[in-house]
């Protein structure tokens, strides 16, 4: 029977870790909401993805294809986005309590500068916004967290050096 490998686990570990410490640096220096500083987790993902996933290439000695790479790649951004859902929670609802607070009065801010609604639409909208923002954070930290994991795991699948598998190698 074939031992099955969980380094993807270590690896997405100390990837998650990386981007809950990003972010908590950026929440505590008050930078999250920057435009510039919004990317930087997006940036780490997909490079430690697409370096992982040429790592992996360069460690198989045959058999290195397209689909095999990427699928290194997909359970190692699915496991990092199971574990962002953890993080988001403990950080908006533990660590940085007054994140809500604040989306909403950057809500209410783009609303209004924009200039084509009446106010009792902003405060219908920033109502929702109220009431959803914490499943609105989840899903959309999962699935932003899986769509980049999956950019990176398909730029990772195509810049690693593919080998055709020895079909006259026993395989026990």
């Amino acid at each position: 029977m074939k031992k099955k490998s969980t380094d993807y686990l270590s690896k997405g570990l100390v990837i998650s870790l990386i981007l809950m410490v990003v972010d908590l640096i950026g929440g505590f220096a008050h930078l999250r909401f920057e435009s510039w500083f919004k990317w930087i987790g997006t940036l780490i993902l997909v490079i430690s993805l697409i370096i992982l996933c040429i790592q992996y290439g360069k460690g198989k000695t045959d058999g290195v294809t397209f689909g095999n790479v990427f699928g290194y790649g997909f359970k190692i951004a699915l496991f990092i986005s199971v574990l962002m859902i953890g993080y988001t929670l403990i950080s908006v609802l533990v660590i940085f309590p007054e994140m809500k607070d604040q989306v909403i009065q950057q809500a209410r801010a783009g609303m209004e500068a924009k200039g084509n609604l009446s106010e009792d639409q902003i405060e219908t909208a920033l109502s929702y916004t109220n009431k959803l923002f914490l499943p609105i954070a989840i899903v959309g930290g999962f699935l932003g967290t899986l769509i980049f994991g999956i950019i990176g795991s398909l730029l990772g699948a195509a810049f690693t050096k593919k080998s055709e598998p020895n079909v006259f190698q026993d395989n026990p």
